[in-house]
């Protein structure tokens, strides 16, 4: 495989939506903030979740890239490895009937704050790991790298935006345990889905 194909990238853009959309601390804290200090209070907050998982994206791609260059049998136990937890977290994303919230917070999250969040984001690290290491094939590991990155920027933006909205308008909304559990074992299904051409690619040694 020269490149990421359309059948792979697709499954790709499923999982970057879910991993993005689906309740987790950024989510959870970006709501907060919405709810408490309203949109443009929030901005450097968003700035800052941005900022730092592509941050984390690009310091995983490169590091995964040199190691799979100097050991490519790495790239299929971490890639087997990644889905198997990434399996782990539909799961506990389906079965999740409700959302946590930041508390103690007096005034939003700084941009440097939100940025150095994200080296201790537990969902951060297994996106990330999972989206190197189950979408971007070794062949040409750079150039497929670089596509799940941009990708995963241009999906995590509307989300990161979404869930700060949803904060200043839609927070009881969201509360209903109902309507929640609803949507979580929606998010965990589809999770669910999009890995399967990825542990194809794996289990064929692309």
């Amino acid at each position: 495989m020269t490149e990421l194909d359309p059948q792979l990238l697709g499954a790709f853009a499923v999982f970057a939506c879910v991993a993005s959309i689906t309740p987790g601390p950024n989510n959870a804290m970006l709501m907060a903030s919405g709810a408490n200090f309203g949109l443009r209070a929030s901005l450097p907050h968003m700035a800052g979740v941005f900022v730092g998982f592509l941050l984390l994206l690009i310091a995983v791609g490169a590091g995964l890239g040199g190691l799979f260059t100097a050991y490519p049998v790495l790239h299929q136990v971490i890639g087997w490895a990644g889905a198997a937890y990434l399996l782990y977290l539909a799961v506990r994303i389906a079965l999740s009937d409700k959302l946590s919230t930041g508390k103690g917070e007096a005034r939003p999250l700084r941009f440097m704050q939100a940025v150095s969040f994200q080296a201790v984001n537990p969902k951060a690290w297994a996106s990330s790991i999972g989206a190197m290491t189950t979408y971007a094939p070794q062949t040409h590991y750079l150039a497929n790298a670089t596509a799940v990155m941009v990708l995963f920027s241009l999906i995590n933006i509307p989300s990161i935006a979404a869930w700060t909205l949803f904060g200043v308008a839609m927070r009881r909304f969201l509360d209903r345990p109902a309507v929640l559990r609803t949507f979580n074992i929606a998010m965990g299904l589809l999770l669910a889905l999009s890995l399967v051409p990825g542990v194809e690619a794996l289990a064929a040694g692309k």
